[in-house]
């Protein structure tokens, strides 16, 4: 029997996206007592311990950064993931704590479809598998919640299947990240030098194989694309990330 072709992910360009708000530094996040049972404790022991440390973070100084965002009248909308280890539910904790504060909804019904694992992963495996989501979205306005921002796939896809289906996303938040991936959309000197180190042929096979083309990419992807030798070894890398095309 034939195996069908993965789902490709649904991405938009960026129009002007405004950085993720992160609230507070990765290392005190990733050190503290409670990290490890949030991100993959059991569902019951995961949500009390992400409370806990969602709490501790969310400061009153961190409450005015996320006042840059355009939030009123929007509903949050966490990552839901199941890691290798159990269930993360800091980015629902962390949602729920977000909509006490600011007086907003926490939408749940949008979830993450597969499991991908990205906790550890190189920035090639993360490119590889990508994740997939699905649920309900009504025509309104979203803030997207999670507990990291990396290479901000996972935000850029979550955004786009919103987009997809009538949604309109306004901002992001997370509880932490790397300062420089704070700005996901692409920026025009980065795509300019993605294009002009690789040429459109490998941007064609990306759009025929991956789903979108280069303008949809994050800026911290389309750094680490640029940093690659060639054309050829971008599809290398990806191969031997597990990555198989979408056609």
């Amino acid at each position: 029997m034939a195996t069908e072709p993965p789902t490709p992910p649904t991405r938009r360009p960026w129009d002007g996206f405004p950085d993720v708000v992160i609230i507070a530094d990765e290392m005190a996040v990733k050190h503290h007592a409670q990290y490890g049972q949030a991100k993959a404790g059991n569902v019951h022991d995961a949500a009390v311990a992400a409370k806990r440390l969602a709490a501790e973070f969310l400061t009153p100084k961190a409450l005015e950064t996320i006042q840059g965002l355009p939030v009123p009248g929007s509903a949050l909308v966490p990552v839901h993931a199941l890691e290798t280890g159990g269930f993360n539910r800091i980015p629902g904790a962390f949602a729920e704590l977000l909509a006490e504060k600011l007086g907003l909804d926490v939408e749940m019904s949008i979830i993450q479809s597969n499991i991908v694992n990205h906790t550890g992963a190189s920035g090639w495996e993360r490119l590889a598998r990508p994740p997939l989501f699905s649920g309900t979205v009504v025509g309104r306005s979203y803030i997207l919640v999670d507990d990291f921002v990396g290479q901000g796939g996972t935000l850029a896809n979550l955004r786009g299947y919103i987009m997809s289906n009538d949604g309109n996303v306004r901002g992001a938040i997370t509880l932490t990240g790397r300062p420089y991936s704070a700005k996901l959309a692409l920026q025009p000197e980065t795509l300019a030098g993605l294009r002009a180190k690789h040429g459109h042929e490998i941007e064609n096979w990306w759009r025929d194989k991956v789903g979108y083309g280069f303008e949809c990419l994050t800026e911290s992807e389309g750094r680490y694309l640029i940093r690659a030798e060639d054309a050829d070894t971008i599809r290398a890398k990806l191969s031997a990330a597990g990555f198989a095309g979408h056609n």
